[in-house]
């Protein structure tokens, strides 16, 4: 069974994501990839570009992150009610899991945007009445568990997602995976095309990957999804572990997530330009493009840059690269809005956390997750050259934000180290570190703070977009030449980059950047720093959005399809 030509609304594109960021009151989300699935669908919907998605109803949500005295990450199950903010279907689909037949309930979300389009978001569920209370649980926490656990959901995500579909009556035209969590779809649109008639083996894997799209996010080896082959067999059963050995999937007696997807896919792609160079390195076997990541601009321009650019550019809503001409916005409007924005962001701060902030102090965003390669405790590594940085170019306050995934020990460690931080330098440099971080309060940050932080280390940032949003609102970055920020800055135009392309000194390049050239530009010549935050809004709010990012989607991968992204 080929694939027709061409994607339309009776064979959409189905987009296959672990995890999917659409409100905080819907938790099924961790962080960056699933904020990004939010936005592409979003935009998605404002393109009404024909596009169903498919993720899963985590019922106990990521976690609740409380914040000790000590600064110890403490973790509780979200509760939240499914009925409340979803609509239930009455599809149910069987997934076989360790020789168990499990029920897949659905659940749906639908997506209108700005010129009437809509996107269903349908959300995967093992807890229903059939099922043993086992069963019931593999649905239960995203990115939880152990290695069995974590198979048994992305045996759902990628068997039964198709499946559900089918029940639903939708018959894709194209199948896009966001990371490796979902790729055991193709093994299930495989099995698929074997069963028609006459199908040989090379047919039907030629068939799948016609019709399979995969973008990976991450940049080292390690952070891929691999399950030993023993697992495999016992969970997905003995005759599917020996298709994929047939299939040569099952090397060195694992399963990589992230080869299965991309060996099954005429076209993978790298999140920026950058990444695509690191991720062609760690598979050679694959050609890998480029689709540099945006964000979803309605969703994260603060209310008062929404009017502004209501004012000045009123059909930017329906094509993004009209930002563009904020260029020509007098500063002190900008100004108005951001001084607005603050006071917003200040106001909630104090409200929630009981902090009070000076809104006359440089005050930078730090929000990502606590984890070693973001180095997020980089700008506290010298507390006395950061309190004499602040002494001689002006008061600063850092606002901090992000979890630690609940097995990650350095992570915790991190945020122990910003909240030790914060009393060491209290009454020189106000640090504050605000738990429990979600969607509402990501955007109040990304447009209230003067300045947003980013310093992994190289190159393992494969994108990045927290920068992104915060250039929305105008609010230029301070970042390390990684992701992509490297096709984002133009130095002291959009913002200042931290050392080179090359190795450094991150931490001394970090202050130096502070002392040399931010405090200057903020409190020496405000009209310059008014005149860069127009820029990030004219130059890269303009750019990197998801509304190009679709288009580039549908235009390189979804509508012109080739014979494989293998090189071979």
């Amino acid at each position: 069974m080929n694939p027709p030509s061409e994607v339309s609304a009776a064979s959409p594109v189905a987009y296959f994501s672990m995890e999917v960021a659409l409100d905080d009151d819907l938790p099924t989300f961790s962080g960056g990839l699933g904020v990004l699935a939010g936005d592409v669908l979003r935009s998605a919907a404002d393109l009404a570009e024909p596009v169903v998605a498919v993720s899963v109803c985590w019922r106990d949500g990521y976690f609740h992150q409380l914040i000790d005295d000590e600064g110890r990450q403490l973790e509780e199950p979200v509760r939240w009610c499914p009925a409340a903010v979803l609509e239930r279907l009455e599809a149910r689909v069987r997934v076989e899991i360790a020789g168990r037949s499990v029920v897949v309930g659905c659940w749906r979300r639908v997506l209108v945007g700005v010129t009437g389009g809509e996107v269903p978001v349908y959300f995967l569920d093992t807890d229903v009445e059939e099922n043993s209370d086992a069963d019931r649980a593999i649905t239960d926490q995203l990115y939880g568990g152990d290695n069995a656990h974590r198979l048994a959901q992305e045996i759902v995500l990628g068997v039964g997602g198709p499946a559900m579909l089918d029940a639903l009556g939708i018959a894709p035209g194209a199948f896009h995976m966001n990371e490796g969590h979902s790729s055991l779809l193709t093994l299930a649109l495989y099995e698929e095309e074997l069963a028609a008639d006459g199908t040989a083996a090379p047919a039907a894997a030629q068939a799948v990957r016609a019709r399979c799209v995969f973008t990976t996010h991450t940049p080292v080896a390690a952070g891929h999804d691999v399950f030993p082959a023993a697992l495999v067999a016992d969970l997905l059963g003995a005759t599917r572990a020996a298709e994929l050995e047939r299939l040569g999937l099952l090397e060195g007696d694992e399963l990589n997530m992230t080869e299965l997807g991309m060996r099954h896919s005429h076209y993978v792609n790298g999140v920026s330009l950058r990444h695509q160079v690191v991720a062609q390195e760690l598979a050679p076997g694959h050609r890998v493009e480029s689709v540099t990541n945006g964000v979803h601009l309605a969703t994260w321009a603060a209310p008062q840059f929404a009017a502004l650019f209501d004012r000045h550019v009123p059909d930017w809503r329906v094509d993004n690269a009209l930002l563009r001409y904020v260029g020509g916005v007098p500063t002190e409007e900008i100004a108005e809005a951001h001084r607005e924005a603050k006071q917003a962001l200040f106001t909630e701060v104090a409200a929630r956390y009981g902090h009070r902030l000076d809104p006359e102090a440089l005050t930078i965003g730090l929000a990502r997750r606590a984890t070693p390669y973001k180095q997020t405790t980089l700008l506290f590594s010298d507390p006395e050259r950061l309190r004499s940085v602040a002494k001689a170019g002006g008061p600063l306050q850092v606002l901090c934000a992000g979890k630690a995934h609940p097995r990650d020990a350095e992570g915790h460690e991190l945020i122990e180290r910003i909240v030790a931080a914060g009393g060491l330098l209290e009454g020189d440099v106000e640090v504050h570190f605000l738990p429990d971080y979600g969607l509402e309060m990501a955007k109040r940050l990304c447009a209230g703070t003067d300045l947003w932080l980013n310093n992994p280390i190289k190159p393992y940032e494969a994108s990045g977009t927290s920068g992104m949003k915060a250039a929305v609102n105008g609010v230029p970055s301070l970042s390390t030449l990684d992701g992509w920020w490297i096709e984002g800055c133009f130095e002291g135009v959009t913002g200042w980059a931290i050392g080179g392309l090359g190795d450094g000194d991150d931490a001394s390049d970090l202050y130096a950047a502070l002392e040399e050239r931010v405090l200057p530009c903020f409190y020496g010549d405000q009209q310059c720093y008014l005149e860069v935050m127009r820029s990030s809004i004219a130059l890269n709010a303009s750019f990197f959005h998801t509304e190009r990012v679709v288009r580039e989607y549908a235009r390189s991968a979804y509508r012109e399809r080739g014979t494989g992204g293998r090189d071979d």
